[in-house]
């Protein structure tokens, strides 16, 4: 039986552990990356770990995030990271130079290779047939020191696409149809594979959306074949020695297969609060726009980008609509300006804005009270545009710009042909914002401000835990829920103490105040509990607030990996119907902890209710041990490996 893409990728990258799903396997990790809202966490936790160099082939931190200084502590932790980075061996991709995963695509993908990133869009790197997976912070900062990185063998899904994509039909609509069928939760466990002769049709740019918005589905990753198109665009950013061909067996099996005819799609629109919750856009004709957000690591390409200009061309923007444009790396906006369609953009009174993630972390351009946002980003979760009663909705740049030139969500398909946009041959290549490291690590001194405070370390569990259930939430609860980002609160992610009183405001803005007065706490959690970025300050963070357990019915991959690293035990429970019966408040026990985890079930009595439940406990045995030290780093620290 053959291998499909991801089967060889895994074999020939495997450490340890067996290639049947559902069990644990640790994979060799060629490349990571860091961005500045998650890097700081990852460097301070290398740092600890006593490791002069990294052992990668090639490590990257990027400033992407934390772009706004309106104080000192953005611009020190740049500071920071440009001097770890120097001393450590990694590369150092300067504030401006671009979003982490447009840059790592145009810059340093590589077909074949492996790739973690502490940022859970990192798959984006699967458009160019790189096994790239979204990870929490120490899970990137033992890869960069030699460490294998371990997940649970993934399921394989294949996505079948025949046929092309017609006019104003994008690789966003491609996304959404697929979050539409399977939603937020089915591609849990399972890695998207995307195959057919429909591939052929898509560039590399229109790959990495469909990659990047598989984060959405749950899934693992998501991967395209690498094949002439890939090396076609390496060769246009003078890489072509990167490229090798990469495709799955024909005689590979699928635990799934997904049929789309591109030729059928239509313009889509997700609607608030999920990206799965899709529509077509010509069912939401006429429902008045007030801003526009063009860009993010999903849609701020060149070819994005440069469809933008024409449909703008000679035109203006509606007077009641606010729109920015983000290009994604300072090759695209140099590009821009040198081939002139940047005038046609800044001529339709759009606003630009830096090469950075902005406004789909809520750093700046929130909408205004209640407004409808329109955005080509990835993702819509409740007050993520530093607005609470904003409305935003996920769409191409097509239908963007369509419904910002006529004031109201329009289907582009309405509007006139609009010329075919293709990638050029060369790429403008100026690698100067990204800045390598010192040769000689020793002579760099790291900087630290005084708003880096140390990484939290958990406590080691005994045989028995009392808990109070502190917080009871329900289903798809995202990292955004429990540690939100947005400008008020982005410059404080190297300190967990003032971060912790913002833990769950969305939800609950007594909760660290009751977690603190608890001591030892759970939380108890319904369906997808953690989907969202990748964010570990959503684990170390209630890790910090004296969370020792999550009882939930489900969790996401990347934040269920990071509850364990940080020391936080992930249980569900073994009958739904008890969520149910369970009320903040309670008093519950945990008893036989070490028995209990290798069984796979734990008897949890509520005390207060009177009461018992069985609760699932679905860890490998490094798992167990991780979780019984304390956290991976004690873990590490006591010779685990």
């Amino acid at each position: 039986m053959g291998m499909t893409l991801a089967q060889k990728i895994i074999a020939s990258h495997l450490v340890a552990g067996d290639m049947t799903p559902g069990s644990e396997v640790a994979l060799r990790i060629d490349q990571t990356l860091t961005q500045d809202a998650t890097g700081t966490m990852a460097y301070l936790e290398f740092e600890t770990m006593g490791i002069p160099r990294v052992k990668t082939e090639l490590s990257v931190a990027y400033v992407d995030h934390n772009t706004l200084q309106c104080g000192f502590e953005n611009a020190d932790d740049h500071r920071y990271l440009q001097t770890v980075a120097a001393k450590h061996g990694v590369y150092f991709s300067r504030p401006g130079n671009g979003i982490c995963h447009q840059v790592h695509l145009e810059r340093f993908g590589r077909p074949g290779k492996t790739l973690i990133g502490s940022d859970s869009h990192t798959p984006t790197a699967g458009g160019l047939g790189m096994l790239a997976f979204g990870a929490g912070g120490l899970d990137v900062a033992v890869a960069m020191g030699g460490g294998a990185y371990y997940i649970t063998m993934p399921k394989m899904f294949k996505v079948h696409l025949t046929g092309r994509l017609r006019p104003y039909v994008t690789a966003k609509d491609v996304s959404l149809e697929i979050l539409r069928i399977l939603s937020v939760k089915g591609g849990v466990g399972a890695i998207m594979e995307w195959g057919g002769p429909g591939v052929e049709t898509l560039t590399v740019p229109e790959r990495a959306t469909v990659t990047n918005m598989g984060t959405e589905l749950g899934a693992t990753t998501s991967i395209f074949p690498s094949d002439e198109v890939t090396r076609a665009f390496l060769q246009a950013q003078g890489r072509e020695a990167d490229y090798i061909p990469l495709a799955a067996d024909p005689d590979a099996r699928y635990d799934r297969v997904i049929e789309i005819d591109l030729s059928t799609l239509e313009p889509l629109i997700a609607c608030p609060h999920s990206p799965d919750n899709v529509v077509p856009v010509s069912s939401l004709k006429d429902v008045p726009v007030d801003q526009i957000c063009i860009g993010s690591c999903t849609n701020s390409s060149l070819q994005d980008m440069r469809k933008v200009a024409a449909m703008l061309r000679g035109r203006t923007v509606a007077p009641g609509v606010s729109m920015s444009v983000s290009p994604g790396s300072r090759q695209v906006l140099t590009m821009l300006a040198q081939s002139g369609d940047l005038t046609h953009i800044l001529a339709s009174g759009a606003r630009l804005l830096e090469c950075a993630c902005g406004p789909c972390i809520g750093m700046g351009f929130a909408p205004n009270s209640g407004g409808i946002s329109l955005r080509t980003f990835n993702r819509n979760f409740t007050g993520r545009s530093g607005t609470r009663d904003g409305r935003v909705y996920l769409v191409s740049p097509e239908t963007a710009v369509a419904s910002a030139l006529t004031g109201y969500i329009t289907d582009p398909t309405t509007l006139a042909p609009m010329e075919p946009v293709a990638l050029p041959e060369i790429f403008h290549v100026d690698d100067s914002a990204v800045l390598p490291p010192a040769e000689d690590g020793d002579a760099v001194e790291v900087l630290r401000g005084p708003n880096i405070k140390p990484f939290p370390v958990s406590r080691p569990f005994t045989e028995e835990l009392t808990v109070r259930a502190v917080l009871k939430v329900g289903d798809n609860i995202t990292t955004d829920h429990i540690m939100p980002a947005g400008a008020r609160i982005l410059p404080y992610r190297s300190n967990i103490p003032y971060l912790s009183w913002f833990c769950f405001e969305v939800c609950d803005p007594e909760f660290p105040t009751r977690a603190r007065a608890a001591g030892d706490g759970v939380i108890i959690g319904g369906s997808n509990y953690g989907q969202g970025s990748s964010r570990e300050h959503a684990a170390l963070v209630p890790m910090y607030l004296g969370i020792r357990c999550v009882i939930g019915k489900s969790f996401a991959r990347i934040h269920q990996a990071n509850l364990i690293n940080a020391g936080i035990l992930p249980l569900t429970f073994a009958d739904p119907a008890d969520y149910d019966l369970l009320q903040q408040d309670h008093e519950l026990l945990i008893s036989h902890l070490t028995a209990g985890m290798a069984a796979g079930e734990l008897t949890v009595a509520d005390r207060t209710a009177g009461r018992t439940f069985r609760a699932k406990c679905d860890l490998s045995l490094r798992q167990q041990k991780i979780i019984l030290a304390g956290g991976l780093l004690n873990y590490t620290k006591s010779g685990g490996c």
